[in-house]
């Protein structure tokens, strides 16, 4: 598809982004990296209230830019930036609900791979079943840095689920899907990374999902939205580490 920028929803130019983008999918959570980690940060794109800034991490180059919610939302901005701006690596920053008794609250947790409830990858017209996985480079990198900080995580499956509230009210993920889920060994579940790592996948770039647990499925367990949005720090170092890695190569 010939898109060229400003896009509808990305109103900037290639060169206001840096290769790897941190995605939230709060926009506060993006002015909140922006202020607290970065230097010289420049509002690069307020399209709709998703805030986009760029700055410098420990002098590497790195932009954070929200994403909003569900794979929907996640789809359209992380392929914009692939395939119109050039970035190379997207990081998700997000939170997740624990569905293991092993992951509590406040655990990061790196997303290998994406199990999924949506129907995205119907559009990509393959003869099968696609599993959406991570980069393996930006995964490692992910995990050495998580060890050298000291910082709780796991690494396994994530499901990305296409709906928040079942029919009867309660989320998709009730006791009975998070025991099935759960039987196959899924960690956590969140809304976006299954999209992005397709939508990596097909543009031949890079992409990881790094969640914080905000809550936990089984146990019931949750924090504010205050705490989600400004108290998820070392997800935050990991990420920005990591491009600074990958990137200051």
């Amino acid at each position: 598809m010939g898109i060229s920028y400003p896009t509808p929803h990305i109103n900037a130019k290639p060169e206001d982004f840096a290769e790897t983008v941190l995605m939230p999918g709060d926009p506060l959570r993006a002015k909140f990296v922006a202020e607290n980690f970065l230097e010289n940060a420049v509002l690069v794109n307020n399209v709709r209230g998703i805030q986009g800034y760029t700055g410098y991490y420990d002098g590497v180059r790195v932009s954070v830019m929200a994403s909003g919610m569900g794979i929907p939302s996640i789809g359209i901005y992380s392929y914009e930036l692939y395939n119109v701006f050039g970035v190379k690596n997207i990081i998700r920053i997000g939170s997740a609900g624990a569905m293991s008794k092993d992951i509590k609250v406040r655990d990061v947790v790196l997303g290998q791979g994406a199990c999924t409830t949506s129907a995205y990858a119907d559009h990509y017209g393959l003869p099968g079943t696609f599993a959406p996985i991570a980069s393996y480079e930006l995964l490692k990198t992910a995990a050495d840095i998580s060890e050298e900080l000291g910082v709780k995580y796991h690494v396994g499956n994530l499901l990305s689920s296409d709906a928040f509230y079942g029919d009867d009210g309660d989320l998709p993920e009730n006791r009975r899907g998070t025991a099935l889920w759960g039987k196959m060994g899924v960690m956590a579940v969140e809304m976006e990374a299954a999209g992005l790592y397709m939508n990596a996948a097909r543009a031949g770039k890079r992409a990881l999902a790094i969640c914080t647990i905000s809550d936990h499925v089984v146990t019931g367990e949750s924090l504010c939205a205050e705490d989600r949005q400004n108290t998820f720090t070392d997800m935050m170092k990991i990420a920005l580490e990591t491009a600074k890695r990958i990137d200051g190569k």
